[in-house]
């Protein structure tokens, strides 16, 4: 069923790409949900610059801290609550209404199989009758009175206010002064944060496509029709994403509907074929519609030759069986140093990720 929709139009979160919270926050997905997205454009602007002063100050309370920066604590929050979205967040950094995850009884609730004893009467998860965790970074009230700092000047540390809990979460993260530039010791410091390979997978994911978020691709070396290419693409960053939207002319009304029901028809905007039509019209070649269908266009790149054998404006495939051209789900325009520019899914915005954003790598094609 899957397939024949992908033949129709492209683009979807692939099949075990969705994000898997943790635990203690399962409650979180009834609340408004872990939603999907992966660049800045999808983090409260309140909440981004939380994240950022957290990593300019982290260093005050752990001096041998190296390589902290803030899309490693966004791709913690985006995990733990999806940024706090759908919350009012105030200029202070308070976070209303507050964030709580599921009680830790051992009642099976949200997955929970253990019990955790009460540890602050209530302070900060409202309730005595056990622990749950708290905030955008969903701290469990004991971890948080070991760790927790105040962020925002107001001389409280509340790990339900925006500052205080993400400079609490670049601490718990540097430990005893971590070298996080080093990936072995970025994957020991998430894993810390929750037992789970899985877990550790994900955030990893987010910490990729955010940092690929945070930079513009080096273009001085790139001219010609691969310029106008990716500077077509490039204009539209922010323009959202719609099932089925985008054609030669620019951003459309899109159809109904994707594999996970959302429908394009109220949204103007493009999906990842739609959006390599039209930058590639811009230099005047005409793309077939879909992402499987443009894999047969130009000189095909083996995905065995792995990402460095990608050239700026080359397009990008992703499958489910790479290998399989049929399978091709996804396609996005490579802008170099590991970035593509992307119409990644439904409720995100064409952006710049890494190459790594999507899985299932299928190879390219070169069309310039």
């Amino acid at each position: 069923m899957a397939l024949l929709l992908f033949a129709a139009v492209c683009c979807a979160a692939p099949v075990g790409n969705a994000i898997s919270a943790y635990v203690a926050l399962k409650s979180g997905a009834e609340d408004g949900g872990i939603a999907e997205g992966g660049s800045a454009a999808d983090i409260p602007p309140r909440m981004l610059t939380a994240y950022k002063k957290a990593f300019q100050r982290v260093g005050k309370h752990v001096p041998k801290c190296r390589g902290m920066h803030w899309p490693i604590l966004a791709g913690i929050a985006k995990v733990e609550s999806n940024h706090a979205v759908g919350k009012n967040i105030a200029d202070s950094g308070d976070i209303r209404p507050k964030i709580y995850g599921v009680l830790l009884n051992g009642s099976g609730q949200g997955g929970n199989t253990t019990v955790v004893p009460d540890t602050d009467g209530g302070k900060w998860d409202g309730t005595s009758q056990g622990e749950r965790a708290v905030g955008p970074f969903q701290f469990l009230p004991s971890t948080w009175e070991s760790i927790g700092e105040d962020g925002n000047g107001d001389k409280v540390a509340d790990p339900h206010n925006a500052d205080d809990a993400a400079l609490g979460a670049a601490i718990y993260l540097c430990g005893d002064g971590h070298d996080l530039t080093k990936r072995a010791q970025l994957k020991s410091a998430i894993w810390q944060y929750n037992h789970s390979d899985e877990y550790v997978a994900n955030v990893l994911g987010w910490i990729d496509q955010y940092t690929a978020a945070a930079k513009d691709p080096d273009l001085k070396n790139v001219s010609g029709k691969v310029r106008t290419v990716i500077d077509a693409a490039l204009s539209q960053r922010g323009v959202p994403y719609s099932w089925g939207g985008g054609n030669a002319q620019g951003p459309s009304y899109g159809i109904c509907c994707s594999p996970s029901g959302k429908s394009g028809t109220t949204v103007k905007g493009f999906d990842c074929s739609g959006l390599t039509t039209y930058a590639y019209a811009k230099a005047g070649i005409s793309l077939p519609r879909t992402a499987a269908a443009q894999a047969g266009v130009g000189q095909r790149i083996p995905a065995s030759l792995g990402t460095s054998a990608l050239k700026v404006g080359d397009l990008v495939f992703y499958a489910y069986a790479p290998g399989r051209d049929s399978t091709i789900y996804h396609v996005g325009i490579y802008a170099g140093s590991g970035q593509m520019i992307n119409a990644a899914r439904p409720g995100t915005v064409v952006r710049l990720d890494s190459v790594n954003a999507m899985s299932g790598y299928a190879g390219g094609a070169r069309l310039l």
